[in-house]
């Protein structure tokens, strides 16, 4: 394998590495970051101490968790896919992570919330769009799962009962009557 033409395979490698790992990292960082408290109520109650309600961003945003789950399962279908249906799910991963970002950023501007996790939501729904574009724009070229992963074709048709040597048809009539539910011990 001579340098030019082992150099596009071993890029094309890092690259998609790159992209599953960015949508991996972005996607699970929003999601986690949107499971912390974001905002805490207190309610005052006479002489008792005030009552204390804290709320997530996803009970806040609910959206914004869905999103980046499925900005996970789409990190992991890059690996799974080919060509322009590669370069499809890349598209639809930039437009997840615009949508996670976007709730990161209507949290950022939401009173009585902490700064720090819609800020990481905004983070994490960046990183994404920047793997879904990476995988939109150079994923057609990438390299696929081997064959051993795609569904083989059927098996051509045996040969009738009596071609077949003895001791075969008594092992595949024992199994076939398994597969009917029947005991094949008893008779």
């Amino acid at each position: 394998m001579s340098a030019s033409t082992g150099a596009p395979a071993a890029r094309g490698r890092r690259e998609l590495t790159y992209a599953v790992l960015l949508c991996l990292a972005g996607a699970g960082l929003a999601f986690w970051a949107v499971t912390r408290t974001w905002s805490v109520e207190l309610t005052a109650r006479g002489s008792l101490p005030p009552g204390r309600h804290t709320r997530t961003g996803a009970e806040l945003l609910p959206w914004v968790s869905a999103l980046a789950v499925v900005g996970l399962a789409g990190g992991g279908a890059v690996l799974a896919t080919r060509g322009r249906v590669r370069r499809l799910l890349g598209g639809l991963l930039t437009l997840l992570g615009l949508g996670v970002a976007a709730g990161g950023g209507y949290g950022l501007t939401e009173t009585g919330v902490s700064r720090q996790w819609p800020a990481l939501v905004l983070v994490g729904g960046l990183v994404l769009v920047a793997g879904g574009l990476l995988t939109a724009l150079r994923g057609g070229g990438w390299p696929a799962m081997g064959a051993r992963y795609e569904r083989r074709a059927a098996r051509p048709t045996e040969p009738a009962g009596a071609q077949r040597p003895a001791v075969e048809r008594g092992t595949r009539d024992a199994w076939e009557a398994l597969d009917r539910g029947e005991d094949p011990t008893v008779s």
